[in-house]
């Protein structure tokens, strides 16, 4: 197991925690041994927490929604999961599981059907579509949490991400105009990475296979590729082989709908022509 991630054949609840608990350290800059010296304990104890070598404790689960001014007492929360859940594997939370995968991806497949994905949000796009379904003191401390995931794009680890965007998403005035002017322009800096690839599905298309719905398929070096769907009923992987051909050969066939990469970058700077 490798020092800075946490074996996919442990408790999903504690890789759950364990991948929170990175997130936010490093979402403040903080090494191991600063966070450590802040809670009063040894960075030996953070470490086995980010590796999932030991499980949480309600102290040190207390300490961190104290320290990260979590008032939803994240860390507690899902802390007394574990605790419930014993040493069975259970059912994560769905989202905190895809945040896992997220940190060890080398390829992502991303269609948005109706918000933008939240690697490629803006905190104030973030925070407009996080208001739809969070209570307002929860609000600021999901959008660190989102855009702690965004450090994904300073690793050397991630290889290519293919993002396709409904243009009804880019079109859609989701905080007004000078939050979608920004949000857009980030899009059109985002794109320059030779990492990306950026693509729009007109809306003169029509039609086309992503009616169904948006989806993420995740790839590894060292695990088979799974599909990751959220709706508003919750959260879904797919590992089996066949879910994700069937994927597949979706995504493809909503890329071969999409415009190109650079007909893509024209459309985003005539939309904030359009604002």
């Amino acid at each position: 197991m490798s020092a800075d991630t946490c074996d996919f054949t442990r408790d999903p609840l504690i890789r759950a925690y364990a991948a929170l608990l990175r997130s936010y350290r490093e979402s403040t800059s903080l090494s191991r041994a600063k966070l450590a010296e802040a809670l009063g304990c040894s960075p030996g104890w953070i470490e086995k927490l980010e590796t999932c070598e030991k499980p949480p404790s309600e102290a040190t689960s207390d300490d961190l929604d104290t320290f990260f001014k979590l008032q939803t007492r994240t860390f507690h929360t899902l802390w007394a999961e574990i605790k419930k859940e014993g040493k069975q594997p259970a059912s994560p939370p769905g989202f905190h599981e895809y945040v896992l995968r997220e940190r060890r991806v080398s390829t992502l497949n991303i269609f948005a059907a109706m918000v933008l994905h939240g690697l490629f949000q803006t905190p104030a796009y973030a925070r407009e579509v996080l208001a739809t379904s969070r209570a307002p003191e929860e609000i600021e401390e999901q959008v660190a949490a989102r855009m702690a995931r965004q450090e994904i794009f300073q690793g050397q680890k991630l290889a290519q991400i293919v993002i396709v965007i409904d243009e009804g998403v880019l079109r859609r005035p989701t905080g007004g105009i000078a939050v979608m002017k920004e949000q857009i322009l980030h899009l059109t800096t985002m794109a320059s990475d030779p990492r990306i690839a950026l693509q729009i599905v007109p809306l003169s298309k029509g039609a086309y296979a992503g009616t169904m719905g948006a989806f993420t398929m995740l790839g590894f070096d060292d695990a088979p590729e799974v599909v990751y769907v959220e709706g508003h009923t919750g959260e879904q992987f797919f590992h089996d082989p066949r879910e994700v051909r069937a994927h597949t050969l979706r995504f493809n066939l909503i890329r071969a709908a999409a415009l190109s990469a650079d007909q893509s970058l024209e459309l985003l700077h005539a939309i904030v022509e359009d604002l």
